[in-house]
């Protein structure tokens, strides 16, 4: 394992340990030895997830006149995600170690060296057997007999209590095979060999109704944007809202990841904060403005025009999404990158992953991407309820066309259509056929006469954010550690959360200088009331004013404020009722009043 890697770990190991020192994340179910791939959130990371939840809800909803919000049920018809799609393609390619059962992602495994070793089977004194062939890959550099008793614990573990003792279990008709060089066919855990790839669907079924049958299957949400799709029209046809238009949700989703990783950014429990953006297609933006205003570069995103069309959309969602995460102090840790068209979903025009720096690695923050009108169509098809629109101004500059114009417009879409169906029997490995052909010419026909009348289903711009994901980067952000030395030479290791001061747990913490003298714990305690009305504070009085400020340095908060003999005027009157205000980041420590301590503080943590 190289330098950097070993670091990276360590890194890791100590985030992970003050996360759980100091009350950000623990392991669920820690006393009953934990559930894998979910995380419970202490104290402070509550209050993190909270703020960050906040943020983004006030920045997509509050801020903006355009984006509406909606909170829609875990629990949906299971129809939904069959409609979605979910049901039938929601899946990884999973293969399976033939020595533990242990799954693992095809995509997931590391090449590795080694020799294969062979084995008709196992036996123990017990009387137990294993009768079926085991395959292993001895790693490079890795010696027999630590080999043996790594398989021989691991068939122990599988095996149960039947196998008896792991040092008694006799491995049967060793055999050495093929030396391998880069070999993505063992187990990266337990080097057993690994089966087949086979699909394995994400989805966690439940049961939702009386008989516990397939009747009665249901599914924990895997997303939380199907539920808006699900709501468009009653949200439209409540709120009064014009296309372009947005509808934000945050909530719990779930995934039965087989390799949940990494501490919590890949988790079989996980909220999201997604908005869909729901915009007219192109050929309606261009009979209304004449021109579609299409992305080059330097184009000006600051504020959307009538004709823009999708591609203006989608750059415009990704700056205000680069704008947010450099608002959380997560500017100058984000990278991009464009799905190609081999990356794209089917239904995808083009879709930006906003990767983020963590110790393990760069990896995906959040996806934007130009869905189409994948989403509401297959829903109107599937329930048979419509999802058009009806837009007058459509309508009037429809009618202001040409005969010559519509049949141009109709020949474009018929050609787009075409070359739509040659791709897909491309991707398919087969000729398209004149039925092909005739369907596509019968839907662009409906697609354009629907349009000429005015209606149409909304594209969308889709930004899908993850808030767990959110939270680790923000944390492993602000992480660092000094070396400080004291007067007597010693040296100490110094962690400091330099967590941004908006989704800081904690914004103030309060002290009075010494606990025994009164008139200081009680106009600290007065301060603090002033201060815990608007801002969660914390008040400490217990340990040198050092110490306390090392406890809040690591838990990241941002500002202390500490109540000394100043404050009660004992160094002259000019200094009472002053405050010391300390800033986490700078060390500097400036006197203020106490009647101005609020207007100071809460435009630096709002």
């Amino acid at each position: 394992m190289s330098t950097d890697a070993k670091n990276a770990i360590a890194q890791m190991e100590k985030i992970v340990s003050l996360c759980k020192r100091r009350g950000f994340i623990f392991q669920s179910s820690e006393i009953y030895g934990g559930c894998g791939g979910v995380w419970d959130y202490g104290p402070l990371g509550a209050e993190l997830k909270r703020n960050l939840r906040n943020v983004w809800w006030n920045t997509m909803t509050r801020e903006r006149e355009d984006v509406l919000g909606l909170d829609a049920s875990i629990l949906m018809n299971p129809a939904i995600w069959k409609a979605s799609g979910h049901v039938d393609t929601f899946a990884d390619l999973m293969r399976e170690c033939s020595l533990t059962n242990k799954r693992v992602r095809a995509d997931h495994v590391e090449p590795q060296d080694g020799v294969v070793m062979n084995y008709s089977g196992a036996k123990s004194p017990t009387g137990w057997k294993l009768a079926r062939p085991i395959s292993v890959l001895m790693k490079k550099g890795e010696h027999i007999e630590s080999l043996r008793k790594r398989v021989r614990t691991l068939i122990a573990s599988n095996a149960g209590e039947a196998a008896g003792k792991v040092e008694e279990i006799e491995l049967l008709d060793e055999a050495k095979g093929d030396t391998l060089e880069r070999t993505i066919d063992f187990h990266p855990e337990t080097g057993g060999a690994l089966g087949d790839a086979r699909p394995f669907n994400l989805m966690l079924k439940t049961y939702l109704g009386p008989t516990a049958t397939e009747a009665d299957v249901t599914y924990l949400r895997p997303e939380t944007a199907q539920a808006i799709f699900a709501q468009f029209k009653n949200v439209y046809d409540s709120s009064r809202m014009k296309v372009p238009f947005g509808i934000g949700q945050i909530g719990k989703a779930f995934r039965n990841e087989v390799t949940p990783k990494n501490f919590t950014f890949r988790s079989r429990e996980f909220e999201q904060m997604e908005l869909e953006f729901f915009i007219k297609p192109d050929e309606a933006v261009e009979i209304i403005s004449g021109k579609v205003d299409t992305w080059s570069e330097g184009a000006d995103l600051s504020e959307p025009k009538p004709n823009w069309g999708w591609q203006m959309w989608h750059r415009y969602w990704v700056d205000q999404r680069t704008k947010f995460y450099e608002g959380i102090g997560l500017g100058d840790v984000l990278e991009y990158y464009w799905q190609t068209p081999e990356d794209l979903a089917h239904y995808a025009r083009a879709c930006v992953d906003i990767l983020c720096e963590f110790p393990f690695g760069t990896e995906e923050l959040e996806g934007i991407a130009a869905r189409g009108d994948f989403d509401l169509s297959a829903h109107q098809t599937a329930s048979t309820k419509s999802q058009e629109i009806f837009d007058e101004e459509l309508k009037t500059a429809a009618a202001k066309l040409t005969a010559e114009q519509k049949d141009a417009l109709r020949a474009r879409k018929q050609e787009e259509g075409r070359n739509t169906v040659k791709k897909k029997a491309e991707k398919e490995r087969r000729e398209p056929t004149a039925d092909d052909f005739a369907a596509m010419e019968k839907s662009m026909n409906y697609f354009c006469d629907r349009l000429f009348a005015g209606n149409y289903v909304p594209h969308v711009i889709e930004p899908s954010a993850g808030l767990d994901r959110m939270a680790l980067a923000v944390i492993a952000k602000a992480f660092s550690e000094t070396e400080k030395v004291d007067e007597k030479g010693k040296k100490e290791i110094i962690t400091v959360l330099r967590l941004h001061p908006r989704v800081a747990p904690i914004k103030v913490g309060v002290f009075p200088l010494l606990k025994n003298k009164p008139e200081l714990v009680a106009k600290a305690r007065e301060v603090y009331a002033l201060l815990k009305k608007h801002m969660n504070c914390f008040y400490d009085e217990t340990a040198s004013i050092g110490r306390r400020y090392a406890r809040q340095d690591e838990a990241g908060t941002p500002f202390g404020v500490t109540i000394d003999f100043e404050t009660c005027g004992e160094k002259g009157p000019e200094l009472a009722d002053t405050v010391t205000l300390r800033h986490r980041d700078s060390g500097e420590q400036e006197r203020v009043k106490i009647t101005d301590l609020l207007g100071k503080l809460l435009p630096l943590v709002s």
